[in-house]
């Protein structure tokens, strides 16, 4: 089974290795102690703290197992590291004007994981990244949205 390798920005898999690394330095250590405790007050079927511990312990090693897999499955870009060229393409931050309301707004666009709307932060697979990524200052890209077509201005292109 070959895997593609999934782009993620330099901060993005910066978030994930911190994530990892304090559920194994931190959480882990934390639930295997209180799996221990629990485990000392004697039987163990109808030890309410030692199932929540258990449980715990399934979720912690399942996440760990998640990131793991999606760093290794990352290509990391680092969008600073390429020169400027007024193209939008992965981890630039897009300047766009909606051409019917004059709204401007501006996106940085990122890995599926890093999405995060409040932080205008776009993932790569949807409509907006998808009409933007290979237009350039000036250019006016469409957007099929569900409530119908948008047409965008692109405004700048940033590498930050």
């Amino acid at each position: 089974m070959s895997f593609n390798k999934v782009p993620m920005t330099v901060q993005g898999a910066k978030a994930l290795q911190d994530e990892l690394d304090n559920l194994k330095k931190v959480v882990r250590p934390r639930i295997v102690s209180a799996i221990a405790e629990a485990r000392e007050h004697g039987d163990l079927k109808e030890n309410a703290e030692y199932h929540a511990a258990r449980e715990q312990q399934g979720f912690c090693e399942g996440r760990i197992q998640d990131i793991e897999g999606k760093l290794s499955h990352a290509q990391i870009i680092d969008v600073t590291a390429i020169p400027p060229a007024g193209k939008v393409i992965f981890g630039t931050t897009v300047s766009i004007i909606n051409v019917e309301t004059d709204k401007e707004v501006t996106y940085q666009i990122v890995g599926e994981d890093e999405a995060d709307i409040k932080k205008n932060k776009i993932s790569i697979g949807s409509p907006i990244a998808r009409a933007l990524i290979g237009k350039e200052i000036g250019d006016v890209a469409l957007v099929k949205a569900p409530g119908g077509d948008i047409e965008y201005e692109i405004e700048g292109v940033q590498h930050l």
